[in-house]
């Protein structure tokens, strides 16, 4: 890959205003963050993701920033890397993007990676003491029915991003884990029902978590905190 084109994947792009919103404000607080601490960044399954509620909880005490942009794909990451990730210079950064390019008409597993693996490398290069976490997409449920979702427009949704598309680029994203030398969490275990769908009672759509699924991937998560 020429370095234009890797260049070209970090130049900035018209976002959606609801996005862009989200990106002028992480700017405006990095300001006043304290730099060197914990970052999660990624799209809605970790902008969604209550941090803040389950660290009090536990009773950790360290600063943390959450920087998930729901909607993000790896294109609008890389261009916002600057406001969601590297204005803070984490020492540590949990990563989950990717999710939503399996819903683009184009996607292929080698190109998400692709700029997925531009993205850490970005990252590597910027804070080369950051520790650097991806992590497991998370399962989804095709077959329950969930209040206020269309079953058509989720017939449409999951055919795309289903649960054997993201096993495939789980498999992806953790064998370029261990090829770029960062850690990869495996999230997922405990929760899924017996056929192996996202569990109902954890989500509201099929795709985004209440807070008791979320408390599962926290607790996956002790061991790095």
């Amino acid at each position: 890959m020429t370095s234009h084109q890797s260049d070209s994947l970090f130049d900035p792009i018209e976002l959606p205003p609801d996005k862009q919103l989200k990106v002028d404000a992480y700017r405006i607080r990095n300001r006043l963050a304290v730099k060197g601490q914990t970052v999660f960044a990624g799209s809605s399954l970790m902008e969604f993701f209550p941090i803040l509620e389950l660290q009090q909880a536990s009773g950790k005490s360290f600063i943390s920033y959450n920087r998930g942009v729901a909607g993000f794909v790896t294109r609008e990451l890389a261009a916002s890397l600057e406001e969601c990730v590297l204005e803070l210079e984490p020492t540590r950064l949990f990563i989950n993007i990717g999710s939503n390019d399996m819903n683009e008409p184009d996607y292929t597993p080698e190109a998400l990676i692709g700029r997925y693996e531009m993205i850490l490398n970005r990252i590597k290069e910027r804070l080369p003491d950051c520790r650097i976490f991806t992590m497991a997409y998370y399962p989804v449920n095709a077959e329950a029915e969930f209040p206020g979702v269309d079953p058509a427009g989720a017939k449409e949704f999951f055919s795309k991003r289903n649960n054997e598309t993201i096993a495939d680029a789980n498999a992806a994203v953790e064998e370029m884990a261990k090829r770029l030398g960062v850690a990869y969490i495996d999230v997922n275990d405990g929760l899924t029902d017996e056929r192996g769908n996202l569990n109902a009672d954890y989500c509201w759509d099929g795709i985004h978590m209440f807070a008791n699924g979320y408390k599962i991937v926290w607790d996956h998560l002790q061991r790095y905190l």
